[in-house]
C-alpha cells in the first residue's frame, strides 16, 4: 500500500511547478515579522541525489531541473533552496518540499510534517533533525492541528495518488481544513495524466466555491514514451499577493516547452 518513493520522480517538471509556487508563497509569508506554521502532509524525504539509481532509471529530473533551471534567477527562493540543497548535498543534490521550507522558514516558524512510508520517514529525520516528524496519516494530522499555533501558515497537501480514492478525498479535505483555518494557505498538488483520472477532482475543487482560490495546471511533454504524466496542477486557497501573476508567468515558459 505504501510503495511510493519519491526518488524515482524527484526533480521532474511537476516537482518544478509545485516547488518554484511552493518558495514563493513561503517567501512572501516570511517577509513579514509574524511568525507562521508550515504543515504538510505527505513529506518525503526531503532530500535527494539526482544521481542516484532511482533518478537516473526514470530520466525525470534530466527532463525536469536538469532542462529549465536557468528558468530561475540567483534571487528567486526556489533557486536559493537548489543551491542550498546542493551546499549541503553536492552538485546533484536536490530539496524536497520540507527542505525547501526549512531554508526559508526562520526560528519562530513552526514545521509539522507527516509520512507515512518506513524508509521515507527515517530519511526524513536524518535530515531534519528535531523537526516535528510524524509517522502518521497526513490528513488526520492536518485536521487535528488546525487551526495552528501560529495561526499564519500554510498547509501543502502532496499526496502520490496511489491510494484508492485519494482523488475524491483532496476535495474534501481540503473543504474541511478550510472550515477550520479560512486564513490558511492552502496548496493542494494533483498530477495532470493522460487518463484524465484528475479531471473529476479539478472539477469537485472549483465546485468548492472558495472565494478567491486559484487553480493553476501546466502541460508539459511526458518525460519519457508511454509515460503518463503530461501536467502538474496547483489548487490554492488564500494565495498570497502576487502568487497568481508569477504563476501565470512561469506557466508561460512552461507552454514554450517542446
Amino acid at each position: 500500500m505504501l510503495s511510493y518513493q519519491h526518488a524515482y520522480h524527484a526533480g521532474n517538471l511537476a516537482d518544478v511547478h509545485k516547488h518554484a509556487l511552493l518558495a514563493l508563497a513561503l517567501d512572501y509569508l516570511t517577509a513579514k515579522p509574524k511568525p507562521l506554521s508550515y504543515i504538510e502532509t505527505h513529506a518525503g524525504r526531503a532530500l535527494y541525489d539526482l544521481g542516484g539509481a532511482e533518478a537516473l532509471k526514470t530520466g525525470e529530473a534530466a527532463q525536469g531541473i536538469g532542462r529549465v533551471r536557468d528558468w530561475f534567477g540567483a534571487d528567486h527562493p526556489y533557486a536559493r533552496a537548489l543551491a542550498g540543497a546542493q551546499a549541503r548535498g553536492g552538485p546533484r543534490a536536490y530539496p524536497g518540499s520540507p527542505l525547501i521550507a526549512q531554508g526559508l522558514l526562520r526560528p519562530d516558524d513552526r514545521m509539522h510534517l507527516a509520512e507515512m512510508h518506513p524508509q521515507e520517514a527515517e530519511a526524513l529525520r536524518a535530515a531534519l533533525p528535531g523537526a516535528d516528524i510524524r509517522k502518521a496519516d497526513g490528513p488526520q494530522m492536518a485536521l487535528s492541528l488546525c487551526p495552528p499555533d501560529p495561526r499564519r501558515g500554510l498547509l501543502l497537501i502532496d499526496p502520490a495518488y496511489e491510494l484508492k480514492g485519494e482523488y475524491e478525498a483532496m476535495p474534501k479535505l481540503l473543504a474541511q481544513v478550510h472550515r477550520k483555518w479560512n486564513v490558511g494557505v492552502l496548496m493542494l498538488w494533483y498530477p495532470v495524466l493522460v487518463n484524465r483520472a484528475q479531471e473529476g477532482m479539478a472539477q469537485a475543487l472549483d465546485a468548492l466555491g472558495i472565494e478567491g482560490a486559484v487553480r493553476h495546471e501546466v502541460r508539459f511533454p511526458p518525460a519519457r514514451e508511454g509515460h503518463g504524466m503530461v501536467g502538474s496542477g496547483l489548487y490554492v486557497v488564500n494565495a498570497p499577493w502576487g502568487w497568481a501573476a508569477e504563476a501565470e508567468a512561469l506557466g508561460e515558459r512552461f507552454a514554450a516547452l517542446r
